[in-house]
């Protein structure tokens, strides 16, 4: 049974909390536990497609990265911890984090070159929240996919429709691009991949 913590936590005190081989993920926002159901259907489907078409291009260009199954995301003076669906890892800045080998953890933005969030009902999470904290780690590129067309009219437009916002760090802040339908993802970290917003959200 999984213990039930209501208190604020520390990040520490999470990821001693965090239960083994659970049904379920959990984050922590500002201290607070948050679940995350597992991916089903479409979401995970299309996390798989994502995952796949980025490994391929990394060992098609011997590209110094690696894409972790599980890593947390640990923000910069904040009490939180994110899952992304698909996290790009930097393989040689890996070396100057403390916690990566043990507890695959990561703490500093620059061991990162891509983090992708496929969007759920909880989209606020992922258009604000996690924007902001990657944007504040220094996390150079950002997807946000979401192809159900969730999120925000301020984010997305109106009327709402299937999007594809990519946030590139420009001196110190995200600026954001967004694809639709046979646009092609225009990538930082993958600027050869050839890949349209059809691809990501019909293939899976």
């Amino acid at each position: 049974m999984i213990q039930t913590i209501t208190k604020p936590i520390s990040f520490d005190e999470f990821v001693d909390w965090y239960p083994q081989d659970s049904a379920c993920k959990y984050e922590l926002y500002d201290g607070t536990i948050v679940e995350m159901p597992l991916a089903t259907g479409t979401h995970s489907n299309i996390t798989g497609f994502i995952t796949g078409e980025l490994h391929f291009e990394i060992r098609r260009l011997k590209l110094p990265y690696s894409i972790p199954g599980d890593c947390l995301l640990k923000p910069v003076e904040t009490e939180s911890g994110y899952q992304p669906d698909v996290t790009v890892l930097d393989k040689e800045a890996l070396n100057q984090e403390p916690r990566w080998q043990k507890e695959s953890i990561v703490t500093l933005g620059s061991s990162i070159r891509l983090v992708v969030e496929v969007v759920s009902q909880n989209w606020q999470n992922d258009y604000m929240r996690k924007l902001a904290d990657h944007e504040v780690m220094g996390i150079p590129e950002y997807w946000i996919v979401d192809y159900l067309g969730l999120g925000g009219r301020r984010f997305i437009g109106n009327p709402k429709s299937p999007t594809l916002s990519v946030y590139t760090m420009v001196d110190g802040e995200y600026e954001v691009q967004q694809f639709r339908g046979d646009d092609r993802v225009e990538s930082l970290t993958f600027p050869e991949l050839e890949l349209t917003v059809k691809d990501i959200f019909e293939n899976p």
